[in-house]
């Protein structure tokens, strides 16, 4: 839902940035990885019991994430570099939860799963959704130049990283806020498929 705001706010900055750093020879897919790996360190952290330090990472990684395009943008996009985004995002997205879980699971176990399953389900509406944007050539902008159509949603990327940071300034409220974002997630994926009955039902000719 705030996604196409933050874009605006961002991309300007990052954008200069990404063609200082491409400048240097640094590659988009090298930014996606060292992204990635920030975020799985933020993981860990969280894991040992330390959520503060997690969030400086977790903080670079997504600087991170959002500075690949801008280096893509300015050298060349290809589809490979939009799919290894997408694949290491969905890594980082339920490492966090996963962490917290093996941090205490008696507290946060069931919680976390109902949070991991939300995630897993909006995630397959969103690129199930971008699929069929693909085949009836839909395209836009509004989140971004993306190599996936992005459709918008009651929670999407800027929401799930407010998400993440106060889960590392209020551990200890992990479950209650699972279970509240989870059924936001379910909410979300249920909306998405219901605009992809309006949008993509079909009468095919006898």
């Amino acid at each position: 839902m705030l996604d196409a705001g933050a874009r605006r706010i961002i991309d300007p900055p990052l954008n200069m940035l990404g063609r200082h750093v491409a400048r240097t020879g640094i590659g988009a897919n090298a930014v996606t990885l060292a992204g990635l790996a920030l975020g799985l360190v933020a993981a860990g952290l969280i894991y040992a019991d330390r959520p503060w330090l997690a969030l400086l990472f977790l903080a670079i990684s997504r600087l991170a994430d959002g500075l690949d395009g801008a280096v893509a943008r300015a050298t060349a996009k290809t589809d490979f570099g939009g799919y290894l985004d997408i694949a290491a995002d969905f890594l980082f997205y339920g490492a966090v939860p996963l962490a917290f879980v093996l941090n205490d699971p008696a507290a946060n176990g069931a919680a976390g799963a109902f949070l991991l399953a939300s995630f897993y389900f909006n995630a397959t509406s969103f690129l199930g959704y971008a699929i069929l944007a693909e085949k009836h050539d839909m395209e836009t902008a509004a989140q971004g130049s993306k190599s996936l159509y992005f459709s918008n949603g009651i929670l999407e990327g800027t929401e799930t990283i407010a998400f993440f940071v106060l889960l590392c300034l209020l551990p200890g409220l992990f479950a209650p806020l699972a279970w509240v974002f989870g059924a936001l997630c379910y909410a979300t994926a249920l909306l998405r498929i219901a605009a992809a009955h309006r949008i993509f039902t079909t009468t095919e000719s006898p």
